[in-house]
């Protein structure tokens, strides 16, 4: 690990734990630097805004994802599944740092991790990425996390969800010859 991905990860730490603690809005990158023991100047070259760590912190949790693919399934459901799921799962200890954080910014600030989320998604269970499929599991992705929201406990909800929308995707996929 380079010294910069180790700042940034710090960085991302620190900003859980902080958002956990008080209102995401009252919360700098300053004062995210002093809790992950970096200096503001290296943090800022290597990410000048709070949304920067949000993408460092979006790219961790999707790497979670990514690690199903070595996950052998011959149903490509079960490798779907199992990569959202997986996705869920690693958000699920930071569950109170990322609702308070979700609820200060508008959801149009979360809006640019999505797709990352559902490239991440598609690649791991092996389909193709393209455009068409990146916006349908977006979108399954995008109501993924809305259920989650309110799914406190054994992800049930969550669960039932990921397995009816990606049925729906993989429908209406067929529908337009974009299916896999």
């Amino acid at each position: 690990m380079s010294d910069s991905e180790d700042i940034l990860d710090r960085a991302a730490d620190a900003a859980l734990i902080l958002a956990a603690e008080r209102p995401w809005r009252e919360v700098s990158l300053r004062d995210i630097a002093e809790r992950a023991a970096v200096p503001l100047a290296d943090l800022y070259a290597r990410a000048a805004s709070k949304w920067s760590l949000m993408a460092r912190l979006s790219d961790r949790l999707d790497r979670a994802a990514l690690e199903t693919a070595s996950t052998p399934s011959d149903d490509l459901h079960d490798r779907l599944f199992d990569a959202a799921m997986a996705r869920v799962e690693a958000m699920e200890p930071h569950r109170l740092a990322l609702m308070a954080i979700a609820k200060a910014d508008t959801p149009v600030m979360l809006l640019p991790h999505l797709p990352r989320t559902a490239r991440a998604i598609l690649e791991a269970a092996g389909v193709d990425a393209t455009p068409p499929r990146v916006i349908a599991m977006t979108a399954v992705w995008a109501r993924t996390v809305q259920v989650w929201r309110d799914d406190e406990g054994a992800l049930n909800r969550t669960m039932a969800e990921i397995d009816k929308r990606l049925k729906q995707m993989r429908e209406r996929l067929n529908r337009i010859r974009q299916g896999f």
